[in-house]
């Protein structure tokens, strides 16, 4: 008999990639709660929590699993239903320390060296970085995803400038945060430190990758290294590639790290990746973050290049099973997520229909297109957009090497109809 896995905010892409696991028939996927009912206006953690519950309870059979593929909430939702049913995975506590920010560096503190100078920041009051965090520094709220409201600053004018707008777009995710907080036995040192903090830290530079990996029964394991390429002169993302560029031995010592930092934070039966910068020229390794999920923008560059997505590692790890991921058995050597983006701010006259879609997949092999924004949409109010850039769409695409897939990505972005209209006395992000 099927295995009843409920979708926490399940989407349309990654539903599609889960039914195409090559087990997929061994399960029945049901939706839990929409994507857009949790990253509507607001977040209401506790409204969430309730409806989820009782969709789970008033569900004519068992639940075997909980699953999801997104960040918060949906990544701390899943703990505390998971644990309302007697189902396997990790505490909250232990997911909040990572997703926390600050929490997580004193956590990482305990355990490596390989991490910036860091300090905490109240965007209310203070005026001027931590002491002995010198610019230039990133400062980010302690919860924000996709790059939401991090600023990347090198003076005195621009962090009170990313100060003022991390205070007028700060709520959105830190009010539903502190509201988890309540669930969490909070350390005295974390206690205080609310969704309304920031954390302050050195600016790090290098090959930027992430390193995905889970832990089954107390072991360690990493099953893949992404890199992670901006755009020139932007720090918003390109593309996401795989496999690594990243020499053997430096990947191997970045697994160390992780090694060490997941056994201090705990995560058993429970998927992570961590974002790393290698600097050739010193040879150092610095730890910029971790999070207590699977990154579902490299899943299909999971199953372009290994044969089954990382959606397989998620959802095997929820049911109690071994993930047990194949290597190099997909059709194509190297494959990337590109970010199709803008750069200023507009009004979305025309997307891509489904038609035109289909036939820029149909033409390009090996080629996936996701839409991020709709006719109508005015791309500065957007929600999960990083502070630099508009996301048009993603772009996932398999290929012989790296100019193949620079090729496709080009021929895709043509072909792609948006219309876009300027938004007058506009200045580019």
């Amino acid at each position: 008999m099927p295995e009843n896995v409920f979708v926490l905010g399940v989407d349309e892409h990654n539903e599609r990639i889960l039914r195409e696991l090559p087990d997929a028939g061994q399960y029945r996927f049901h939706p839990l709660l929409s994507y857009e009912e949790i990253y509507g206006e607001e977040i209401r953690l506790g409204a969430l929590l309730d409806k989820a519950q009782r969709e789970l309870e008033s569900f004519d059979g068992r639940v075997d699993a909980i699953i999801g593929f997104w960040d918060f909430p949906i990544s701390t939702l899943l703990p505390i239903l998971r644990a309302w049913h007697g189902l396997p995975g990790p505490p909250l506590e232990e997911i909040v320390k990572c997703e926390h920010k600050y929490w997580s560096r004193l956590e990482q503190q305990k355990v490596i060296d390989e991490y910036p100078r860091f300090g905490l920041v109240d965007p209310e009051h203070d005026q001027h970085p931590p002491d002995g965090v010198n610019y230039p520094l990133w400062v980010k709220p302690v919860k924000s995803f996709s790059s939401m409201l991090a600023f990347g600053v090198t003076n005195q004018e621009e962090f009170r400038d990313a100060l003022t707008q991390i205070r007028a777009g700060i709520s959105w995710v830190g009010e539903p945060f502190d509201a988890l907080l309540e669930y969490v036995d909070l350390p005295p040192e974390i206690a205080t430190v609310g969704g309304h903090f920031c954390l302050a830290e050195e600016a790090i530079t290098g090959q930027q990758v992430t390193l995905e990996g889970y832990r089954y029964q107390g072991e360690v394991h990493i099953y893949g290294v992404v890199d992670s390429v901006r755009y020139e002169n932007s720090p918003s993302f390109l593309r996401y590639q795989y496999p690594s560029s990243l020499p053997t031995e430096v990947s191997l010592r970045m697994a160390e790290i992780a090694h060490e930092v997941i056994m201090g934070v705990g995560l058993d039966g429970a998927t992570f990746n961590i974002e790393f910068f290698w600097e050739p020229d010193g040879d150092t390794i610095t730890l910029l973050e971790v999070n207590p999920r699977h990154s579902q923008s490299h899943a299909e560059l999971f199953e372009q290049v290994d044969g089954t997505s990382s959606h397989q590692v998620m959802l095997r790890l929820a049911l109690g099973r071994d993930p047990d991921m194949p290597r190099r058995q997909g059709p194509y050597p190297v494959a990337a997520k590109w970010f199709l983006r803008r750069f200023s701010d507009g009004f979305v006259r025309h997307t891509p229909t489904t038609e035109e879609i289909d036939r820029v997949q149909r033409e390009i092999p090996g080629s996936s297109v996701e839409v991020s924004v709709q006719a109508g949409d005015r791309l500065a109010e957007l929600h999960r957009q990083d502070a630099y850039s508009y996301r048009l769409a993603s772009v996932w695409i398999g290929g012989a090497d790296e100019a193949e897939l620079t090729t496709k990505f080009a021929q895709v972005a043509v072909a792609l109809p948006f219309q876009i209209d300027n938004i007058d006395d506009e200045q580019p992000r």
